[in-house]
């Protein structure tokens, strides 16, 4: 169910939530809802527990310069 809210803000503020808005094709209702469900996601506690095995990779590649690509590259060669 929808209900009605309203926020007072900055002038500035909501000029520039209107520019996101029109640029991201999103409503400023939806850039707000979409946020307030991000808090609500990071207020969650995690379902699933990690195993040892991925928790002991968690940060091993933290400082590296790989990214997407360079994980696409190794993709690509592997399987040509």
């Amino acid at each position: 169910m929808n209900t009605k809210l309203t926020l007072r803000l900055d002038e500035d503020l909501i000029r520039s939530a209107k520019r996101h808005s029109a640029k991201s094709g999103k409503s400023v209702s939806r850039l707000v809802s979409d946020y307030f469900a991000v808090i609500d996601a990071q207020d969650r506690p995690i379902a699933t527990e990690l195993t040892p095995r991925v928790r002991s990779l968690v940060g091993a590649l933290s400082g590296s310069k790989l990214d997407e690509r360079d994980y696409r590259r190794h993709l690509e060669k592997k399987h040509s």
